[in-house]
C-alpha cells in the first residue's frame, strides 16, 4: 500500500509529526511513527483512527530535569536553620520562575514549529509528503506496499521494493511458471499488454472452454503473476481475479476459487471498486456449505443495509433461513432460482447433503411417497437418478412396486431409519475437498 493511498486525515497527521520533530528527538520520533501506522495498517484501522487526536509520545514536552539535594543531618543553631530556611525559599522560587520560563520556552516552540508546518504545507500546494533533507530518505520509494515509512534493517526481510519492475514482454499469453529468482522486465507483460490479453482470453474460454480448461488456468495464473510481481493493484486487478474464480467456480476448481477470492477481499478491503456484494453472497453460500455458523454470523453482522438489498446477497441469506427453518420445499426452489453464479456453490452441498436430510424430513411426515414426487420436490433429472439416490442412501429395499413406473413408490414408514443411518454416517462430519 503506497503512500497515495493513505487517507487523507493520516496524510496531514504525519506532515504535522515531521515539522514538529527535532534534530535531538527525530529518530525517536521518526521509529514511533512508523511502528504507529504499522500497527493500524496491521489492524486495518487505517481509516477508522482518529489521526486529529493521535499524538506521539516522543514528540510531548518533556519537564525540565529535576536536581535533587542531599540533605545531610547535622547540629545547627537556630541562626544558621533559619538562614538556610531563607535559602531555600529563595531556591523555591527560583525553580518556580525556572520552570514557568521553560515551560513559555516550550511554547513558543510549539508555535513555532506550527508556523513553520503551516508555510511548508503551503509550498508543497497540497503535497504534505514533499521530500526535504530531513525526510527525503523516509519516502525514497512512493510505489511502496508496506506502511512502513522506510524499510527495515533486517537482512532476512526481502526487500520488495528493490524487485518491483515494469515489464516489456509484447506476448498477449505465456504459461504460468513459478518463480525461482528475480523477475525479468521482458519476460514480465505491462499493464496494457496484460489488459489486451483478459478479453482475448475469455473469448477463447467462451469458444471452447471447457475442453482446454487446465491452460486457460494456468494463462490467467500468469496474468495474476505479472500484476502481482508489478504491484498493480487496480479495477482491471479486480476484474482478473473475478472472471477466473467464475471460471474456476464452473469447472468445480474450489483450489483455485478459494485462492482467487482470498485475494479478491484483500482488494475490497482497499477500497478498489469491484461486484463485492455478488462474491460477499457466495461467501455466506461456502459457510452454509461448511457449516461453518461462526463465521456465518459474523459476516451476517457485518452486511450494510445496501448489501442486504443486493439479489445475490439477499437469496442467499433466504437460503440461510430455509436451513436454519427446515424447510424443503423453499430450499430447492431457491436452489432452481439462484441468480449469477450462486447455484455452483449450492450443488456442493444440495446434490447430496441436503436430500438426503430432506428425504430423512419426508419419511417421517408420510407413509409413502411416488418416486416421481420425490424426484419433482428434491430436484432430480429424472425418477432413474432418484432411484439411484435412494439406493444409495439404503431405501432400495423398502421401494414399492419396483416394475410399474406410474405406482412407484418409497415405503416411508420403514425407509425413515435407514435413510436417518445413512444421513448420519455420510454427512455428520463434513468433509469439505478443495478448502471451500
Amino acid at each position: 500500500m503506497s503512500s497515495e493511498s493513505w487517507p487523507p486525515k493520516l496524510k496531514e497527521w504525519v506532515a504535522k509529526c515531521l515539522g514538529q520533530m527535532t534534530d535531538s528527538n527525530r529518530t525517536e520520533a521518526q521509529t514511533e511513527l512508523r511502528k504507529v501506522i504499522a500497527d493500524a495498517f496491521n489492524a486495518k484501522t487505517l481509516w477508522t483512527t482518529d489521526w486529529d487526536r493521535m499524538e506521539l509520545q516522543s514528540l510531548r514536552p518533556r519537564p525540565p530535569p529535576q536536581i535533587n539535594s542531599l540533605k545531610r543531618k547535622s547540629i545547627e543553631s537556630p541562626s544558621t536553620k533559619k538562614t538556610k530556611k531563607s535559602k531555600n525559599n529563595n531556591h523555591h522560587n527560583n525553580a518556580s520562575n525556572t520552570d514557568f520560563v521553560d515551560e513559555s520556552a516550550l511554547n513558543r516552540r510549539a508555535a513555532r514549529f506550527q508556523r513553520e508546518h503551516e508555510i511548508e504545507r503551503q509550498k508543497t500546494t497540497g503535497n504534505p509528503f514533499k521530500a526535504n533533507h530531513h525526510t527525503s530518505h523516509l519516502f525514497h520509494n512512493s510505489r511502496s506496499t508496506s506502511p512502513m515509512i522506510e524499510d527495515t534493517a533486517d537482512p532476512n526481510v526481502m526487500d520488495w521494493d528493490r524487485l518491483t519492475i515494469v515489464g516489456t514482454s509484447t506476448s498477449l499469453f505465456k504459461d504460468y511458471l513459478r518463480l525461482t529468482s528475480e523477475p525479468r522486465p521482458d519476460q514480465i507483460r505491462p499493464l496494457s499488454i496484460l489488459q489486451k490479453t483478459l478479453p482475448e482470453l475469455t473469448a477463447r474460454w467462451k469458444k471452447d472452454g471447457r475442453s482446454q480448461y487446465h491452460w486457460v488456468c494456468s494463462q490467467f495464473k500468469s496474468i495474476r503473476q505479472d500484476l502481482t510481481v508489478q504491484r498493480i493493484k487496480t479495477e482491471f486487478t479486480v476484474n482478473v481475479y473475478e472472471v477466473h474464480a467464475r471460471i474456476a467456480l464452473e469447472m468445480e476448481d474450489m483450489i483455485e476459487y478459494s485462492t482467487c477470492t482470498g485475494t479478491l477481499r484483500q482488494l475490497y478491503e482497499l477500497g478498489i471498486p469491484g461486484n463485492k456484494e455478488e462474491f460477499t453472497a457466495y461467501r455466506l453460500l461456502e459457510y452454509l456449505h461448511g457449516r461453518n455458523h461462526r463465521e456465518l454470523n459474523t459476516l451476517v453482522g457485518q452486511l450494510t443495509p445496501r448489501q442486504k438489498k443486493d439479489e445475490v446477497v439477499r437469496h442467499a441469506l433466504q437460503v440461510q433461513h430455509a436451513l436454519a427453518a427446515a424447510n424443503y420445499h423453499k430450499l430447492f426452489k431457491l436452489w432452481d432460482e439462484a441468480p449469477k453464479m450462486s447455484g455452483y456453490i449450492m450443488d456442493q452441498f444440495m446434490k447430496s447433503r441436503e436430500r438426503a436430510r430432506a428425504l430423512v424430513i419426508m419419511s417421517r411426515s408420510y407413509m409413502t411417497l411416488t418416486i416421481s414426487f420425490i424426484t419433482n420436490e428434491l430436484g432430480f433429472d429424472d425418477d432413474s437418478k432418484t432411484l439411484e439416490f435412494l439406493d444409495s442412501h439404503g431405501a432400495a429395499p423398502f421401494i414399492q412396486n419396483p416394475n410399474d413406473l406410474r405406482t412407484i413408490s418409497l415405503d416411508c414408514k420403514n425407509a425413515k431409519v435407514a435413510l436417518a443411518e445413512a444421513y448420519e454416517e455420510k454427512y455428520k462430519k463434513m468433509q469439505i475437498h478443495g478448502a471451500v
